[in-house]
């Protein structure tokens, strides 16, 4: 059985998840954040892409929890292009990367999985997780990455914070980016509930039956 994949992001009321430079923009309320925080508590581990890591350099880590007690952190990065000083590849939490199979790139890291050809494998990623025993994973990001979830039907949960704020541009990132694939029809999604958060609401859907 695979883990369970819950995917959570912010965006501004425009739909957009950074400007055009992708660099990361503040669009969660004080409320939102302490929200994501505890979220990041209930989950085993936390994935990003590599434009995430690339763009913003984050730690993906609780600052009160040490190495045995954080999530881990995983990492899709295709062609092996997260650099060695990443913060993501520190010590304080046990860090996965996810190549392609033809990519030999190598880092100090607790585990990589080459996974898929063309395009990272995420059904046998998810499945090797599970047999490390991961049975939950949070999705942050970013827009590609969460794109490559819902494309393969394996999104359980998606919650978004709608924030106070227009970004604008029409190259600015948005929560289900990438290139040009169109469900047809949608993918269609039950929305479970809807929340103010200071100034902006979450939204908590489900896939439809």
């Amino acid at each position: 059985m695979r883990p369970f994949v819950h995917v959570n992001c912010a965006m501004s009321a425009d739909g957009k998840i950074a400007g055009v430079d992708r660099c990361q923009v503040t669009i969660s309320s004080d409320e939102d954040k302490a929200r994501a925080k505890g979220l990041r508590r209930k989950y085993d581990a936390i994935l990003v892409g590599v434009g995430t890591v690339v763009a913003d350099d984050p730690h993906l880590t609780l600052k009160d929890l040490d190495y045995d007690t954080n999530p881990i952190r995983i990492v899709l990065d295709p062609h092996g292009r997260t650099p060695d000083d990443a913060m993501v590849l520190d010590e304080r939490a046990p860090t996965i990367m996810v190549t392609l199979e033809g990519c030999d790139r190598e880092w100090d890291c607790e585990e990589t999985i080459r996974a898929g050809t063309d395009r990272i494998d995420l059904e046998a990623v998810l499945g090797e997780l599970a047999d490390m025993g991961v049975e939950n994973v949070l999705v942050e990001g970013g827009g590609e990455t969460i794109s490559s979830f819902f494309r393969a039907g394996l999104v359980d949960r998606y919650t978004v914070f709608v924030g106070g704020l227009v970004i604008g541009g029409r190259d600015a990132p948005t929560p289900c980016d990438g290139d040009g694939w169109v469900a047809e029809g949608g993918i269609r999604m039950d929305l479970r509930s809807c929340e103010v958060l200071g100034n902006g609401a979450l939204l908590t859907f489900e896939p439809s039956k």
